[in-house]
């Protein structure tokens, strides 16, 4: 039960950083931990679908191409418009209403039981393989004519005809 709260702090220490640091590149940086501290939950869990995916898609892929992006536009703080008063007065406002709600989703938190699951193999990767594969494989596979023709059109949206050469 330790290691669940250490990740946990580390988890609001991570996204703390997030928000409070100066340099975008760093932010991200910290958005990467954050992703790897949800994974650890997800793993403590029982839950290793959830952190095979998260580890791939939302750490390897999705925070990779923010990283990417984010060099790619070089932001510089004389480039950055100044931002109007209303603007400001809007963000205190939003932050006073989440505060407000922190607030009182603690005040809601009492003593609760532990939820023990009935089934402890629950979240592992080889159920959810059986099911995929067993109950759901026409959907699954109609799912995946349906990516692959997305792909396909993407492509073709992608490239550009020849134009022929006027004489």
């Amino acid at each position: 039960m330790s290691t669940f709260y250490f990740i946990a702090f580390l988890s609001i220490f991570f996204s703390i950083l997030v928000i409070s640091a100066k340099n975008p590149v760093h932010s991200i940086l910290y958005l990467i931990l954050t992703f790897f501290t949800f994974t650890i939950h997800y793993i403590l869990l029982n839950a290793q679908f959830l952190a095979i995916v998260n580890f791939i898609v939302y750490m390897g892929a999705i925070l990779v191409l923010f990283l990417y992006t984010l060099m790619l536009i070089n932001l510089n703080k004389e480039s950055e418009p100044v931002k109007p008063f209303m603007v400001k007065v809007a963000g205190v406002f939003g932050g006073g209403i989440l505060a407000v709600a922190v607030a009182s989703s603690l005040k809601l938190i009492g003593a609760s039981n532990p939820v023990l699951l009935q089934n402890p193999d629950l979240g592992l990767v080889k159920n959810l393989g059986k099911v995929l594969f067993n109950e759901f494989l026409l959907p699954f596979e109609v799912s995946s004519v349906l990516l692959l023709s997305a792909m396909v059109g993407a492509v073709l949206l992608a490239t550009k005809e020849k134009e022929p050469k006027a004489a």
